[in-house]
């Protein structure tokens, strides 16, 4: 049993109904999902006596480990269900999108969601100011078949979105920003969500399909000594080894490093298109200017006039896809309501990619 279940040759679900205490918790951490029931179910090393004893805290289970505080804290639960019903069909529909073993592709089923559908709403859905949040949850919904999109992990780091949906008929692992969280940037929770589930779909031979807007990495102190290098190298790292077909689009922004990490040209992903609002830069037009043009400014008489100079002319020259396109880093600037039968093209023409494994026992992830 621990041979089968650490090979990682079939997908795995853990049903977690009731209590999960003690060495017990490793049996379901290492399975590809875990499913927790409210109420009901709890998972921790030590439960809330031991808690108390050793360190003073007065805890309850639910606090502890409850299916809530693995869902939003932890994130070692995956899904969350009402019920033990609710539970089990998750993981039925869940399995819809995984196939048998990691030696099969991923399922297939006839969409009846036509596959040249245009959606014209994408067009007008990017809003004119840069610094105004909008749902990437609509624009997946939006291009994947029939709007049905199982999202994991919903309550844990939200600001990245994760899940599975069809296009075409073809299951595809979502990977988006959400610029309504945290304006979409890369901290260290989203940074080690996104890497586990581009690593699970990529396990399984199901492909990727990336929606771009990140701003950067959230600065400051907790994230530096939290070690962000080290987290953000993880989602990098599983976007570079992953062999499965890589389709990505950028919406709006995508700045500095945090635009390398999601799915670039840079780390080998297929497919790289852009909408006409998008920003491919090393940071944003104001940030860029003051820190390049610092000395500059100090200089002039009226600095607030150049500086509104220099933003422009490096919005004209940098903040567009079409310099990005000019040196191959995107394949192609559309219309975002053309996102849907370009994307299921471009996914039908790499379904038969197939890149050879190094001669190598395996690589060395910055875990």
């Amino acid at each position: 049993w621990r041979n089968v279940q650490a090979s990682g040759v079939v997908p795995q679900i853990s049903l977690i109904m009731g209590p999960c205490a003690g060495g017990a918790v490793y049996s379901p951490a290492i399975t590809d999902f875990v499913l927790m029931t409210e109420g009901t179910s709890y998972m921790f090393i030590t439960g809330p006596d031991v808690v108390k004893t050793v360190t003073g805290e007065d805890v309850s289970f639910e606090d502890l480990g409850g299916a809530t505080a693995h869902a939003t804290k932890s994130g070692v639960a995956h899904l969350v269900a009402p019920d033990e019903q609710s539970c089990i069909d998750d993981a039925r529909y869940l399995l819809t999108f995984l196939p048998q073993n990691n030696l099969e592709t991923a399922p297939y089923a006839p969409p009846t969601d036509p596959v040249d559908r245009e959606s014209p709403d994408l067009d007008t859905l990017i809003p004119d100011s840069p610094h105004k949040p909008y749902d990437m949850k609509r624009v997946i919904e939006t291009v994947v078949d029939d709007g049905a999109f199982l999202e994991i992990q919903p309550a844990h780091a939200e600001n990245i979105v994760c899940g599975f949906a069809r296009l075409g008929g073809h299951a595809v692992g979502v990977v988006g920003n959400q610029p309504s969280a945290l304006a979409g940037v890369l901290d260290i929770d989203a940074s080690v969500k996104a890497a586990r589930f581009v690593r699970t779909c990529d396990a399984f031979n199901v492909p990727l399909l990336t929606f771009v807007d990140v701003p950067g990495f959230l600065p400051g102190t907790s994230q530096e000594w939290g070690g962000i290098i080290r987290h953000g190298a993880k989602l990098l790292y599983a976007y570079a080894e992953a062999t499965v077909p890589k389709l990505t689009v950028i919406t709006r922004k995508a700045y500095g490093g945090a635009y390398d990490v999601m799915s670039s040209k840079h780390i080998r992903a297929d497919v790289n298109v852009a909408w006409p609002t998008a920003e491919v830069a090393v940071m944003g037009p104001e940030g860029a200017v003051n820190i390049v043009f610092r000395h500059e400014l100090e200089g002039v008489e009226d600095p607030e006039e150049r500086r509104a100079e220099l933003i422009a002319d490096y919005k004209e020259r940098f903040a567009n896809p079409y310099s990005a396109a000019e040196r191959g880093y995107v394949d192609d600037v559309i219309e975002p309501s053309r996102t849907r039968p370009y994307l299921v093209r471009a996914l039908e023409a790499t379904l038969s990619k197939r890149e050879p494994a190094p001669r190598r026992k395996h690589g060395n992830i910055p875990l």
